[in-house]
C-alpha cells in the first residue's frame, strides 16, 4: 500500500517539474537544451527526498533507503554532466568522477543492521 502512495506522488511530483520547467523556459529564464538536466536534476532531488522518507519506514522487500539516495544522485550528476557539458567535456567527467568516488566512499563506510 505504501508503495503505490509514492508512485503516485512520485508522479505527481514529475508532472509539477515539467510544469515548472516548461514555464523556465516560456519565460525564457532557461535555453531548451537546458530543459532536460533541470528535469534530471530536480527529480534526482525528489529521489532523495524518497529516499530519506524510506529510511524512517522501511518496508519487506522494498527497495531500500541506499540505493534510492544513490539513484537520486546518479540523477542529480546525469543532469549536471549534461549541464557541463556545453561548457568543456572535462568538467562533465570530473563531476561523475567525483560522484562515483562520492558513491564508493558512502558504499564503504555503510553499516549492516
Amino acid at each position: 500500500m505504501s508503495e503505490s502512495r509514492n508512485q503516485l506522488l512520485s508522479i505527481g511530483v514529475f508532472c509539477i517539474i515539467l510544469v515548472i520547467s516548461l514555464l523556465l523556459v516560456a519565460a525564457n529564464v532557461l535555453n531548451w537544451w537546458q530543459f532536460v538536466p533541470l528535469v534530471l536534476g530536480l527529480f534526482g532531488v525528489w529521489f532523495l527526498v524518497l529516499a530519506a522518507m524510506r529510511g524512517v519506514s522501511h518496508q519487506k522487500y522494498e527497495r531500500g533507503s541506499f540505493s534510492t539516495m544513490a539513484m537520486g544522485l546518479g540523477l542529480i550528476v546525469l543532469g549536471g554532466a549534461w549541464f557541463l557539458f556545453s561548457y568543456h567535456w572535462l568538467y562533465s567527467l570530473a563531476l561523475i568522477l567525483l560522484a562515483f568516488g562520492g558513491i564508493a566512499i558512502a558504499s564503504a563506510m555503510r553499516r549492516k543492521k
